[in-house]
């Protein structure tokens, strides 16, 4: 089962704080990326790490369906509401809204892991 391009997503009490500290350790983002929206993406090589500020309650694993680590589109990909429905007959629980099957394009889900971590499986396109 491919997951899509993976991040982990951490909750920061000071958006501009965490940027600035991720660019001393080698993180860039790109330009608009000055935390006006509560949240940045940055990369340092193949690590992709997201920083959120007032969105999440936890820290969380992230898996973007349909891109690949520098967020490029693949031509092929598992859907998320099939990754969904192959999770759920694995007896893996859904936790929060569901992805709704009956739709296609972007839809997100999260599952818990048996240490209480959440793992989002976000698809945007």
């Amino acid at each position: 089962m491919q997951l899509g391009a993976f991040s982990i997503s951490l909750t920061v009490k000071d958006i501009n704080a965490s940027i600035a500290f991720y660019k001393k350790l080698g993180f860039t983002c790109d330009p608009s990326c000055d935390g006006s929206n509560g949240w940045a993406i940055m990369k340092n090589g193949a690590t992709v790490i997201g920083l959120f500020q007032g969105m999440f309650e936890k820290n969380m694993l992230t898996f973007n369906p349909g891109w690949d680590q520098e967020a490029q589109t693949l031509d092929e990909f598992m859907d998320v509401r099939e990754l969904q429905k192959r999770l759920k007959a694995d007896g893996i629980e859904i936790h929060g809204p569901e992805a709704d099957e009956t739709t296609s394009g972007p839809a997100s889900f999260t599952v818990i892991d048996p240490d209480g971590n959440p793992i989002l499986i976000d698809q945007h396109r």
